[in-house]
């Protein structure tokens, strides 16, 4: 059996609209809380259908390797061919770290959306611990791939409501 394609075409994938949008962060931020609930770290990601509305899965975050997007894209290609995948979009509360946007990369899922930053999280959590985080931009990874990777974020409309989540979190885990 070959190795399939990674992407269809070189078109990237459709954008959400601003409806869809608001819709699959809030519904991510809701799997970051159960995620929550359950004592992991507060992250949470969706995979949303070529036609924008379908959600296909969602991951909160399981440990500090991992993460909800990361997981999350492993599944899906396990699940999906790659040439549908490209079609899809990864929702994730937070900007996808390093190892993350990798796996998405890789996994060949074509748009990413996030609702808060990675230096939003950062000013948050002032390099905690149990969340050192990388300061390399998921544009930054993708700029280093041969595909191009639709990326859509932050979402400043939703963004108080990530942070909002988070900043509960670890103002009662400490240092």
């Amino acid at each position: 059996m070959s190795e399939p394609t990674l992407q269809a075409s070189c078109s990237l994938p459709p954008a959400l609209s601003a409806e869809q949008l608001h819709r699959h962060l809030m519904h991510a931020d809701a799997v970051a809380r159960r995620a929550m609930a359950m004592g992991r770290h507060p992250f949470g990601a969706l995979l949303v259908a070529p036609d924008g509305d379908t959600v296909l899965a969602e991951q909160g975050n399981i440990d500090t390797v991992h993460h909800a997007e990361a997981t999350l894209a492993r599944t899906a290609s396990l699940n999906h061919p790659a040439d549908f995948l490209w079609r899809c979009t990864l929702v994730t509360t937070f900007e996808p770290c390093a190892m993350c946007t990798g796996t998405i990369y890789w996994a060949n899922i074509g748009h990413i959306v996030y609702g808060a930053s990675e230096s939003a999280l950062l000013a948050l959590t002032g390099n905690h611990p149990e969340n050192p985080t990388l300061s390399l931009p998921c544009r930054e990874v993708v700029a280093r791939g041969q595909k191009p990777i639709r990326i859509t974020g932050p979402v400043r409309p939703v963004e108080a409501a990530m942070l909002a989540t988070h900043s509960d979190f670890w103002q009662h885990r400490g240092c």
